[in-house]
């Protein structure tokens, strides 16, 4: 099986062939565009990325299935919300596969800059915690959880999702 990954982020590549590790089953990642902002700031936008990187990993590798994961910030009534989606695309399936992982409510001085300054949550992070590489690293899960889940963890839980939804709807059309 061919897994093309829209992203060459170690921590979201490392997700993805920590969970699917059948047998011959071969990797490819690419630096793709998620289509959206560089920080979504919405499930939707966050979601709408994630299947646009599925989609461009799967046609550009010639992969099985493409997988997408994205991070974003959602605005709620109790502050800004970090959260992280995930999509699966398959030539054997007709609608992406989308799952979503862990949220947490961000600092209230994280969440300022963000609305004020409209950059990126990495960058933010790498001014706060003055450290390099945040995003390909711990990434703020795991610098607000004091390292008990890091960003790798927190996307192979949205990978074994999405892995699992597929297994059952490939098996579904076997049956």
């Amino acid at each position: 099986m061919k897994v093309g990954i829209g992203t060459k982020n170690p921590t979201k590549v490392n997700a993805v062939e920590q969970v699917i590790r059948a047998e011959g089953t071969f990797f490819t990642a690419i630096e793709v565009d998620s289509g959206v902002s560089s920080q979504p700031f919405s499930d939707e936008e966050t979601i709408q990325g994630a299947i646009n990187r599925a989609q461009v990993a799967c046609e550009k590798t010639g992969a099985d299935i493409g997988i997408g994961l994205e991070g974003g910030v959602v605005e709620t009534n109790h502050g800004l919300i970090l959260c992280n989606w995930g999509a699966l695309v398959s030539r054997h399936i007709e609608t992406p596969i989308i799952a979503g992982g862990a949220r947490i409510a961000l600092p209230i001085e994280i969440a300022n800059e963000l609305r004020e300054k409209k950059v990126e949550l990495a960058e933010v992070m790498e001014a706060y915690t003055k450290k390099i590489n945040v995003r390909q690293k711990e990434g703020a899960i795991g610098i607000f959880t004091n390292a008990r889940i890091d960003r790798t963890n927190m996307f192979m839980h949205i990978v074994e999702m999405l892995y699992g939804q597929y297994e059952f709807q490939v098996r579904l059309s076997h049956d």
